[in-house]
């Protein structure tokens, strides 16, 4: 398939390749105590596949909502939103997360927020990291942001 050929938005055979080794590349690092990327704290997040049903870790930024839950923002770089969100609501109650100072997965239960709970929670975010504000703004969705609580 040529470029041409290719939906708009689709991403190529090496940028998947691409991608995969940089997450298992991220992975190892959380799990060697090393959590940072860019300036942010990273986790490694495993969930199920939606459809696949099969295990799924992929290293995504986190962000202390200071109550001892943990942010993330969905945001993925595009249009949708990215494979471990919709990993993630659709099997929330198989999800667990890996930090650099943890002894192995960490059972969460992720909520959705929404209202004013996201308003506040988008505040901490882009208090910490102002270029997810910017990403946001040029977006055509409202990025999904996640709080994962320790079950």
């Amino acid at each position: 398939m040529t470029d041409k050929q290719r939906k708009a938005g689709t991403p190529s055979a090496f940028s998947i390749w691409m991608q995969k080794k940089m997450n298992a590349r991220m992975n190892r690092k959380v799990r060697k105590g090393k959590g940072g990327f860019a300036g942010m704290e990273v986790l490694v997040l495993n969930t199920v596949g939606s459809r696949s049903g099969e295990p799924r870790e992929t290293p995504v930024a986190w962000f202390d909502d200071g109550t001892g839950g943990r942010l993330l923002i969905a945001s993925g770089g595009g249009s949708q939103n990215p494979a471990w969100y919709t990993n993630l609501m659709a099997h929330p109650d198989q999800a667990t997360i890996e930090l650099p100072d943890s002894n192995g997965p960490v059972a969460v239960l992720p909520q959705r927020l929404e209202g004013a709970e996201r308003e506040q929670a988008f505040k901490i975010i882009t208090a910490a990291q102002p270029r997810i504000g910017k990403y946001q703004s040029k977006s055509d969705r409202e990025y999904p942001i996640v709080r994962l609580s320790p079950r």
